[in-house]
């Protein structure tokens, strides 16, 4: 009985380790343009796609646009149609190289890297680098990362009628647990 339950711990801690790709579609990415006095605008994407190759130290988040949800109907409206054009540009890509990253030193002690790539918003790209703390945790590898986004960055206009009241620069946060 101790030989077997060895043996099955010694293979899942194998397969763990020498598995080549983590991933989740259940990534929660949240965004907040909002400014002191005025309606809150902010929104979350429970559906977000999370990919870390280990042996490219690549991390690669997409998001489909649509599936950000606000309080008001109506923001979310205007969010697709007007701002981000999510007919024409439907996902967000980002695609990084998380810097120092060995597989072997993710443990339950949550470590900061950098990580630098592209983000792909409304047809628009640019280099970006962020801060992500991972751990892991007994479903897979946590992440957990802020980033701020100017929305000048990626041509993304604000009517003259509300530009008083959303923020020039979005508070972007993301986790996910990959399996």
């Amino acid at each position: 009985m101790k030989r077997t339950t060895l043996l099955i711990l010694l293979f899942t801690a194998f397969s763990l380790l020498a598995q080549d790709k983590f991933r989740t579609n259940s990534a929660v990415v949240n965004f907040e343009a909002s400014v002191p006095f005025f309606e809150e605008v902010k929104a979350v994407n429970k559906l977000g796609t999370l990919v870390l190759e280990p042996e490219t130290s690549t991390l690669i988040c997409t998001v489909i646009i649509k599936d950000f949800r606000f309080k008001m109907d109506l923001m979310q409206e205007h969010f697709n149609d007007n701002y981000i054009e999510s007919h024409r540009y439907p996902k967000a890509v980002f695609k990084g190289k998380i810097e120092k990253f060995d597989l072997k030193n993710i443990d339950e002690t949550e470590k900061e890297y950098d990580i630098k790539g592209k983000l792909y918003l409304h047809g628009k790209s640019k280099m970006i680098a962020v801060k992500a703390l991972m751990k892991r945790v007994p479903e897979g590898i946590q992440i957990v990362s802020t980033f701020p986004i100017s929305v000048e960055d990626f041509n993304i206009e604000i009517p003259y009628v509300v530009a008083n009241k959303i923020s020039k620069t979005v508070q972007t946060d993301l986790t996910g647990i990959m399996k």
